[in-house]
């Protein structure tokens, strides 16, 4: 009867460790995999910061190789202009360094190039920093950016 008590408590016990040990970058990967709601974000250009995202809506979801970004207005105009922004590409990461490879995006300056951020996952919200280089944009700034883990419904 002892054994079995045992054998009872252990497993919880051993899945609660598991849980732990996989929201936390030990040697493993972190679970960035998901859908991720933009709830701060901030530009930082020598010494010009610029918050956002006021005004508009951004989510970012990522799979097991893959990333894609959607932007769009909250309040959009009433005429036929439409402020909406996406881009996606593949993805690499290596203990906190999570380094975007952008294949797809409106501008083509950005296309094809790496953008590595150091990534940090805390319970739901994962934020993430880096630099964003890209000559032919003339943009050179740091970002660091906040997102909240959006729950499906029913989840």
């Amino acid at each position: 009867m002892k054994s079995k008590r045992t054998c009872f408590l252990a497993i919880p016990a051993f899945l609660i460790l598991l849980n732990a040990c996989t929201m936390h970058d030990t040697g493993s990967a972190l679970r960035l995999n998901g859908t991720w709601q933009l709830i701060s974000g901030m530009t930082i250009t020598k010494n010009d910061t610029v918050m956002y995202p006021a005004g508009s809506q951004f989510i970012k979801i990522i799979n097991d190789s893959h990333f894609a970004f959607l932007k769009h207005d909250m309040n959009p105009p009433k005429d036929s202009s439409n402020h909406f922004d996406a881009g996606g590409g593949r993805y690499t990461l290596s203990g906190d360094q999570y380094t975007e490879h952008l294949d797809f995006y409106a501008d083509r300056n950005w296309e094809g190039k790496p953008f590595t951020f150091t990534v940090k996952l805390s319970n739901d919200t994962l934020t993430q920093t880096g630099i964003e280089k890209v000559e032919g944009a003339n943009v050179d700034h740091t970002i660091v950016e906040k997102y909240v883990r959006v729950v499906a419904p029913g989840n």
